[in-house]
């Protein structure tokens, strides 16, 4: 438009090819054309692999970032807890010194128990000063809205829900006794809790499989060797593709996550959205996805309970009829309440809010 300035953001996040939520979260920004509505520039300040190549990443993105700076007027911060917080305020305190409009995007399950747990009061101190320089703070339900009020200016902080691409293909078939996990592979995720309902659920579903996709964390050493001697009935393909992952929805009928904590897992909308009866721990963001019990879109379980987990996963597994009903929910309310293109919207907004576009 003749006049306007050009809407410039940089933003800043692990890698797009990390095995992980928030960078799917990114890249479903870009398949929405969001690089296509502003100059957009991604720094990925992590990615896979060791600490001493972990370490070379946040060293080359920071003097990309230091360069990059001056050129663009929002800096986007997709932020998480632990390492991740610790790495993006060194970014963040930089921006600030540059004048720069900030906002903070924060994505990580478990920010409590890190900051008040896992933080000295010096680091809390440090953190909450970083976190207030941002002009909007970002989070993904009202939960964490109210959680993240003690520590900042509540004005500043606003919901936005992951968005996903909805996958054209609806799922057809039922009858599977599969049931499929999807991502990181630790005892956080409730790993310990599934493996412990698996003998239990075998002896009323003779055909069960339990499917694992993803990648093990260091110090599950333990349960890797629980899964290698259940490895009739627990299969673990590694991390799964895109390709991979459709074909799974297809092929399972129940996507369980019995997590200990969560933001908004991107793995849990992709599986509603394409049809999926879920079980899911009510954690975090998770009972604001699934949405009212009228709703019928799955089961929320109490976490770190496997007895629980192993009777309603049985009582799914033994009705076809609930399942199809359940999963043809779940897709529904993922259209109508995540689809990628309405956040686009949104963050662009945001961008004209605080850019003065």
């Amino acid at each position: 438009m003749s006049g306007q300035k050009e809407m410039k953001v940089l933003m800043i996040g692990p890698a797009r090819s990390v095995h992980g939520g928030v960078s799917a979260v990114v890249n479903n920004y870009y398949a929405a054309g969001l690089d296509q509505q502003i100059k957009l520039k991604y720094i990925a300040t992590m990615v896979d692999g060791s600490k001493v190549r972990k370490l070379i990443q946040a060293m080359l993105a920071y003097i990309t970032f230091l360069f990059a700076l001056p050129s663009y007027h929002i800096l986007h911060v997709n932020m998480a807890a632990d390492a991740s917080c610790y790495r993006k305020k060194i970014f963040i305190d930089t921006a600030w010194l540059f004048r720069k409009k900030i906002i903070i995007h924060e994505h990580g399950g478990d920010f409590e128990g890190f900051y008040y747990e896992r933080c000295s009061e010096k680091q809390r101190t440090n953190i909450k000063r970083s976190l207030n320089r941002a002009k909007i703070f970002l989070v993904l339900s009202e939960s964490w809205k109210k959680f993240f009020s003690e520590i900042v200016d509540e004005d500043k902080i606003h919901v936005l829900q992951n968005g996903i691409v909805i996958p054209t293909k609806e799922k057809q078939d039922y009858s599977s006794h599969k049931v499929l996990f999807l991502g990181r592979l630790c005892k956080e995720k409730g790993i310990g809790e599934l493996l412990e309902a698996v003998p239990v659920i075998q002896k009323q579903i003779q055909d069960f499989k339990l499917i694992l996709g993803g990648v093990w964390e260091e110090g599950n050493e333990a349960l890797k060797e629980k899964t290698r001697a259940l490895s009739e009935t627990v299969l673990y393909p590694g991390w799964i593709s895109e390709k991979e992952r459709e074909a799974l929805f297809q092929e399972c009928s129940i996507f369980v996550l019995p997590t200990w904590f969560e933001g908004q897992p991107i793995s849990l909308l992709e599986a509603m959205a394409a049809g999926m009866c879920v079980a899911a721990s009510a954690v975090g963001g998770i009972p604001q996805i699934m949405g009212k019990e009228s709703d019928g879109t799955g089961i929320l379980l109490p976490p770190k309970d496997a007895d629980v987990l192993s009777d309603e996963l049985i009582k799914l597994l033994k009705d076809e009829e609930q399942r199809r009903k359940m999963g043809q929910n779940a897709r529904i309310r993922i259209i109508n309440n995540y689809d990628v293109n309405r956040n686009v919207e949104a963050l662009v907004e945001f961008y004209k809010e605080i850019g003065d576009y």
